[in-house]
């Protein structure tokens, strides 16, 4: 038995720069064969990317990210995928509506924040959240610098 191994592919650097992510959530992506191929081989960019629900509220509700950038597989042939396209994301319903409604009545973001290979299959996560402001962003980074500080005098 092979032990269940996680391979980070991509990460999205500006989600908790910009974003204070308060709930994180798993799904899956419909992907085409030399996608699939393709970030195998950790070519994948995140950083444009956004996620996207569309649908009627009543009816049926679907989430679908927009600006992941998968490039053309390699070793691919005249049927390779387009690198830009909006690809579906697989959640169950309660999940969508719940995404739905916390980024139409409270105001959040849905962020992609990292996409991974779990068991063979190609899972992404996502960040919902509510925007920093730039004050937010300075007190951030200035909280990450003193921990840094801090370990590194604990090592001394």
């Amino acid at each position: 038995m092979r032990p269940e191994v996680e391979k980070n592919i991509a990460t999205n650097p500006t989600a908790k720069h910009d974003f204070f992510i308060e709930e994180v959530l798993e799904a899956g992506i419909v992907l085409t064969g030399t996608e699939i191929k393709s970030l195998r081989t950790q070519a994948a960019t995140l950083k444009e990317a956004w996620i996207e629900i569309t649908g009627r509220q009543n009816a049926t509700l679907e989430a679908w990210i927009v600006g992941l950038h998968i490039p053309p597989y390699s070793h691919g042939n005249i049927y390779n995928h387009e690198p830009l396209r909006r690809r579906k994301l697989l959640l169950h319903r309660k999940q969508i509506e719940h995404l739905f409604g916390a980024t139409i009545q409270k105001g959040m973001a849905l962020v992609p924040v990292r996409i991974y290979l779990a068991k063979g299959r190609a899972k992404i996560e996502l960040g919902l959240g509510k925007g920093k402001k730039k004050h937010d962003k300075r007190d951030s980074s200035k909280e990450k610098d003193a921990k840094r500080d801090m370990d590194r005098a604990m090592k001394r």
